[in-house]
């Protein structure tokens, strides 16, 4: 065979040709560290190439459509040359969910992951606003939030001085034992530390657990769970969980609450969200790159790692087009994998990449989607619910609902 017929029949890539060839950093995945680096790396001037095996941005952290979220995970119950993580090979969409939702005219988009509230004072928020992200972004504030209470019902959560006023559910003495909390830590965050005649809790009380500092401060139960689930959003039981939240990390979670109530005009709570999921937090950090000179293509899976063939390091990429694109720093979503190899120092590449996505994993998060018949609260128009720690229902510790879906 000659050299022209061995070109002639090799198959002609999908993929038009990437240009140029080589960049300073190139990112696998469009979730929301690896949007957050693109996007910092472009605007300090960094040439940035950011792929994604997927036909849509977010990864991991994207909201998708129940057809699309179908799709994906059909799409990837084979295996294929980036697989995704397989916490969601067992994912189902039920039936009746399809039914129920289509019956409506409005567009529902499900989060695959990720967090779907923000505090308004929130690091986060914070660096949407420096980096110009928020541009690309629409909020809406949370109307109220709920806790379910000993009984399985719905009680309101008092997250500030007026809010305990106006609260039914809370008995006099309860409400008293709430601001004389409020108070203290709000004395012990603005406290001049040059007054020594002040009290400011002391060290040993800060290096406590949150909930045992709780009862010492004599709060009942119910106090303790607000204080606990629905303010400083405890992860786990702190009664009996081995990660335990102390008084000092709980008082500054209590600090970031209250700075967030009122920061922006249009959210007059502490909470906010995006209205089209939060799967548009790493699209706008998208957008931004994108602005600053990243490259984007989608639909893009790399099959394997290029290294040096002397020193063994890592050098580049080769792209399932069959093109080799070469860069400096490689950044990998830790949901992918890349099973391909060029190199025989490819295996211990890939080890260190699953060592250093592996190495802060501390627990798993279980998740679900709950679909009502009707709205809990038909007044408002979303509410954020909480499920603490032994409850009746306690499958779900956060819940964002939407009244005006279902009326």
């Amino acid at each position: 065979m000659t050299g022209n017929e061995s070109e002639s029949e090799l198959p002609v890539p999908p993929y038009p040709p990437i240009e140029p060839t080589a960049f300073d950093l190139i990112v696998i995945g469009t979730g929301l560290p690896e949007s957050v680096i693109s996007a910092a790396a472009s605007a300090s001037g960094k040439s940035v190439l950011h792929l994604d095996p997927n036909p849509f941005y977010g990864s991991h952290f994207s909201s998708l459509s129940i057809a699309d979220l179908t799709h994906f995970l059909n799409s990837h119950s084979t295996p294929s040359s980036v697989c995704p993580d397989p916490l969601y090979s067992d994912v189902e969409i039920s039936n009746y969910a399809s039914r129920l939702l289509s019956q409506h005219p409005r567009n529902f988009n499900l989060d695959v992951s990720g967090p779907r509230v923000l505090f308004c004072a929130d690091h986060a928020v914070d660096l949407m606003l420096k980096s110009g992200a928020s541009h690309y972004l629409e909020f809406k504030s949370i109307d109220a939030t709920f806790m379910l209470d000993a009984d399985a019902k719905l009680c309101s959560v008092p997250d500030s001085r007026a809010a305990i006023f106006k609260d039914k559910s809370l008995g006099l003495m309860e409400k008293n034992q709430l601001m004389r909390f409020f108070k203290l830590v709000q004395g012990h965050l603005s406290l001049d530390e040059s007054e020594e005649n002040n009290v400011r809790i002391s060290e040993e009380d800060l290096d406590s657990p949150f909930a045992e500092f709780l009862t010492k401060m004599k709060l009942p139960h119910k106090i303790k769970s607000i204080v606990l689930y629905a303010i400083a959003m405890a992860d786990y039981d702190q009664e009996v969980s081995e990660y335990v939240l102390k008084t000092r990390d709980g008082i500054n979670r209590l600090a970031l609450y209250n700075s967030s109530i009122g920061r922006f005009q249009n959210a007059l709570g502490a909470l906010i969200y995006p209205i089209y999921g939060q799967g548009e937090l790493p699209q706008a950090f998208c957008r931004r790159a994108a602005v600053k000179g990243c490259l984007y293509v989608l639909r893009m899976p790399v099959i394997s790692l290029l290294t040096d063939q002397n020193s063994g390091s890592y050098k580049g990429v080769r792209l399932a087009s069959g093109q080799d694109i070469l860069s400096h720093k490689l950044v990998l979503d830790p949901s992918f994998t890349v099973p391909g190899s060029l190199a025989s120092s490819h295996q211990q590449l890939q080890e260190s990449f699953q060592a250093f996505s592996l190495s802060d994993n501390k627990g798993k998060v279980a998740r679900g989607i709950c679909i009502t018949r009707s709205s809990l609260k038909p007044d408002l128009s979303n509410f954020l619910v909480i499920f603490p720690p032994r409850c009746k229902i306690d499958s779900w510790y956060f819940c964002l609902c939407y009244a005006e879906d279902f009326k």
